[in-house]
Formats: structure tokens, C-alpha cells, sequence
């Protein structure tokens, strides 16, 4: 464990390698099956990928352009960086198996790029891409991110993602059971979810075979259908402190061996509608971390097994 109340991510990645490491966002040029019309139209409601696209990711440049263009936005204030190339918009395994590979190892051909993080849908993989993937993965670093959102199917309709919840956790154990680092994201406070349920989440997420997880929470971006539904009646969204009080309660009934990437996301202040809270995310994770030191918690302390349960000194190593 970090020094911090949860398992962090940082201090994870800096255990793996032994040199900095910088995620570098590329656009593979890939779309999602709820946007072509194969299982809908439109995307998630709460979805534009420009949003958290960086000028350097252009779908019109090739991967490896991509990258150079990366490399030296980055490598500005660290000309010795290494990098992740992050496949992160729309669906990254949403192609025939040779495209993927092409895309894949045209990124990981450059010599600065030590491995790969590959967002995409739990219904947009398949044995041979996985069967491929976990090839990959024994001769460079790989994570494979799925968006499961929610645990509950009723929001998953709502949301018009596509697939169910029994379908994230087929993906999930499907691709853990292969060695591969295996990743989620889950958004906290989607339109319909109490209290209860999102708490409810951290215990049915924690009986699924990641090792990473991301936790957001719901952001209303400008242009998006969730915008038009909160123009038309006013969406509840979270004040920060309200927020970091759920996110430290959620964290406790973690798996304590859950790796945790990342508590907010940051968008250009232009296209967020709500909430608006002008916040860094340094600075949210030193207010959560003052929160759980305040109020005695830690990852895994309300986390229990059918076998044992797990101590505060621990959790704490």
C-alpha cells in the first residue's frame, strides 16, 4: 500500500518501472456500436470525446504522429520520459483483430512507448482480440480499461449504453483470467442512483477481478444529451463536499487490493455545464486525503470477505 489511505496509482506505476511514465492519449480513429446504429444511436448521454481529447490527438494524423506530437508537448519538462500509449477514445478493440494490431503495434514501435492502455466496452471484445491481447501482454506492459459506468441495468438503459452489467462482468473475468492488467471506470452520481446505490456499487465492483479502477463523478458537458436533459429540468449533481464524504465511504468498501487511478476527471471549464467547481485534481485528492485522515478511514476498512476480514494496520502497510 501507498502511503496514502488507498491503493494509488501513482505509487503503483512508479513500482513498475523504473523511469518516469506519462499516459499519451491517441485517437485510433474508432467509433462505438451505440453510435453506428449497431446497438444505438447517439452514444451515452453523457459522452462528447472532445471533451477529454488533447490538441495533439487528431484522428487525421497517423498513430505514430500522433505520438511525436506527444512526445513533445510532454517531453518539454522531461526530455527522458516514457510513455503509455492510451487508446482512449470511443471503443479501442471496436475493429477486425488486424486493424487493432496494426494500430497497437504501430504505436508500441516507437522507443520511448513501454507498453499500452486500451479503453473500450465490455461488448466489443471478443476471444480472438483477447486471445491476441494477452499474447501482447507477455511481451510489453498492457491494461485493458473497460467502461462499466454502473452496476445497475436500469441506469445502463437510461444512459443508452448498450450493454448490461452481466456483460461487463464477463469482459472483466474474461480478460483477468488471461494475466492481463485489467481496468474499470464507474461514474458516481448518473441521473436516477441514491445514496445507497452507489454505495451498493463498491461492493458488487469489488467482486470483480480488476486490478485498476477509476471513479468519477458526473460531469454535465455542453453539447451532450445530458445537457439538453438538464436544460429542460435541472439534473442533481454533487457538491464537492458532498462528493468527497460519498467517495471516502465508497473507497472504505473497496477491495483493499483495488489499485485506485483516479477521483475526477478534467475537462476545459468551456464545455462544463455542472458541476462547476474550479478544482485541480491535486488539489481534490489532497482534500479527500485530509477528509479520510479526519474521519479515521481507508481503503477495504468496511470491505469484508466470507473468509476474513481485514485490519486498519493491514490496509495501512
Amino acid at each position: 500500500m501507498s502511503e496514502k489511505r488507498y491503493n494509488d496509482y501513482g505509487s503503483w506505476l512508479r513500482g513498475r518501472f523504473p523511469f518516469r511514465v506519462q499516459k499519451l492519449p491517441v485517437d485510433a480513429g474508432f467509433t462505438c456500436p451505440n453510435r453506428d446504429a449497431t446497438k444505438g444511436t447517439g452514444g451515452c448521454v453523457f459522452c462528447d470525446n472532445h471533451a477529454f481529447t488533447p490538441s495533439f490527438c487528431d484522428r487525421r494524423d497517423s498513430i505514430s504522429r500522433q505520438i511525436a506530437k506527444g512526445k513533445q508537448f510532454f517531453g518539454r519538462k522531461y526530455p527522458d520520459m516514457r510513455y503509455l500509449a492510451y487508446f482512449q477514445s470511443f471503443s479501442n478493440t471496436y475493429a477486425d483483430l488486424d486493424t487493432l494490431r496494426r494500430r497497437y503495434e504501430e504505436a508500441l514501435a516507437d522507443e520511448q512507448v513501454v507498453g499500452i492502455v486500451i479503453g473500450t466496452r465490455p461488448d466489443c471484445v471478443d476471444t480472438g482480440v483477447l486471445n491476441y491481447l494477452e499474447h501482447l501482454s507477455r511481451q510489453t506492459f498492457v491494461v485493458v480499461e473497460y467502461g462499466i459506468e454502473s452496476v445497475n441495468d436500469r441506469t445502463l438503459a437510461a444512459i443508452n449504453r448498450g450493454h448490461d452489467f452481466a456483460c461487463s462482468r464477463a469482459a472483466v473475468e474474461a480478460t483477468a483470467a488471461r494475466g492481463i492488467t485489467t481496468g474499470a471506470h464507474v461514474i458516481l452520481g448518473l441521473p436516477g442512483e441514491d445514496r445507497e446505490d452507489m454505495l451498493r456499487q463498491a461492493a458488487v465492483v469489488s467482486t470483480l477481478p480488476l486490478d485498476i479502477l477509476k471513479v468519477h463523478h458526473l460531469q454535465i458537458v455542453r453539447g451532450t444529451r445530458l445537457a439538453l436533459l438538464h436544460e429542460q429540468a435541472p439534473l442533481p449533481v454533487f457538491a464537492i463536499d458532498d462528493y468527497i464524504a460519498l467517495l471516502a465511504d465508497y473507497i472504505a468498501l473497496l477491495r483493499p487490493d483495488i489499485i485506485l487511478e483516479r477521483f475526477v476527471s478534467q475537462l476545459p471549464p468551456g464545455m462544463v455545464v455542472a458541476p462547476r467547481w474550479g478544482v485541480k485534481s491535486q488539489e481534490f485528492a489532497r482534500l479527500l486525503d485530509k477528509y479520510m485522515e479526519q474521519h479515521d478511514l481507508w481503503q477495504g476498512k468496511g470491505y469484508a470477505t466470507p473468509w476474513r476480514k481485514y485490519s486498519r494496520s493491514e490496509m495501512l502497510k
